[in-house]
Parts: C-alpha cells; structure tokens; sequence
C-alpha cells in the first residue's frame, strides 16, 4: 500500500502518448511562419512548460510579438489537426485502481485549460481527479505553484504528495514544491534529464508505476 494521499500526473507523455503529436504540430506552426527549423528533439525537450515559455525557450531571440505570433499559430494549429493520441496502456487501470484505494488524484500540466477539457472529455478521465491545474491559469512549470494549490486543495502535507511526470520540469516541480516525484522515460526528456532531479524512482511505463506504488520488489 502507497504511503502517498495524494498522487498528481502530468498529461502529455504521462498518461497519454501525445508527444508525438504536440512535436508535429509545432513543427507545422514554425513551417507556416517561415522560421527556423528545429529537430524533433529540440522540440521535445519544451514539452511540460506552459505554450508562453515553451516558445520563449526555443526562440529566445524573437521580438515578443514574434514569439506571440508563435503561440497563437500553434494554438490554431492544434485546433485544426486531427489527433491521433491515445491514453498511455494501464492508465485506466491505474486511475481506477488508486481510486479504489481511496488515493486523492490530481492533474498538473503544462495544457492550457481548454486543451486539458478537451483531453479529459474525449478520454472519460475526468471523474478520476479532485482537482486539476493548468499553464494558462497558474505559474508554468518547473514553479510549484500548481502542485501547491492541488496540495492545499486536497487537505494534505507535501511530504505525503507524489508527483508521476515524464519531464526534468515535472520533477523539478515536485522538488520545489517538497513533494517526492516519479519519473517516466516514455514520454519527453531523455534518461539523464530525469536522473539529474534526483526522483525516488525512474520507470519505463504505468505498469512499472503499478508496482512500485504496490512496493514490488522488481529490479527497475
């Protein structure tokens, strides 16, 4: 049984595999305003903070109104291209199964609100959570601001918080907010970005979460 009351995830690359598609969408805005190219990775490496920050960190050198011009065709973007995601295999059953535990479980993610609704509604997900936090209505990550009102909300102590992402910015979150944290290596950020935050584990997948929430003796 977890020692934890209150378990957070982050959305993309954690419960659901869209990292694929945030990258391909991006890439199409970049293409529509004729700016430079960047790789996949490159690219990959933003997803977690907030669409602001995300475009500021890969364009630093942008006039302000460039980099809005930026936010507002990725956003158009995103609205007009079909996705194909899907939720992460044993998301589902992890949710319900942490449930049944009576595990308080919250969302914090670097989707504005409306994107999140709209991931929440077509997944069915959204009875599974006592509260959810957004970039577009808090401080966007690595700040602790979301981790805290989902903490505070819940009535419990950080140190009986887990925060489950699949980024560097996920991590340094939970860190800053004094909460313990599990890191993901399905989803955006490479295994060295995530073992330098130091997390209390590294895991493959959300079967491997299911276990070691479960205090599996397996070797991860």
């Amino acid at each position: 049984m977890t020692p934890y009351q209150l378990i957070v995830f982050d959305w993309d690359g954690t419960l659901m595999d869209s990292t694929g598609h945030i990258v391909h969408c991006m890439k199409l805005a970049i293409d529509k305003l004729a700016m430079p190219v960047l790789t996949d990775v490159e690219i990959s490496h933003i997803i977690g903070l907030g669409l602001d920050e995300a475009v500021q960190t890969l364009y630093p050198s942008l006039s302000s109104k460039q980099q809005q011009q930026l936010v507002q065709t990725y956003r158009q973007t995103w609205i007009q291209t079909p996705e194909e995601t899907e939720l992460f295999d044993n998301a589902r059953a992890l949710l319900s199964m942490l449930e049944e535990q009576e595990i308080l479980l919250g969302v914090a993610t670097g989707k504005s609100r409306r994107g999140l609704d709209r991931a929440l509604a077509k997944t069915g997900l959204a009875n599974h959570f006592i509260a959810t936090r957004c970039a577009d209505e808090c401080h966007s990550k690595p700040h602790p601001q979301m981790l805290l009102e989902l903490i505070n909300y819940a009535g419990v102590a950080a140190q009986e918080t887990l925060m489950i992402g699949d980024t560097e910015f996920d991590l340094q979150m939970a860190h800053n907010a004094g909460a313990d944290s599990l890191a993901l290596t399905q989803g955006a950020h490479p295994l060295e970005r995530l073992s330098a935050c130091s997390p209390k584990a590294i895991l493959d997948d959300l079967h491997q979460v299911e276990k070691w929430l479960a205090g599996s003796d397996a070797n991860f």
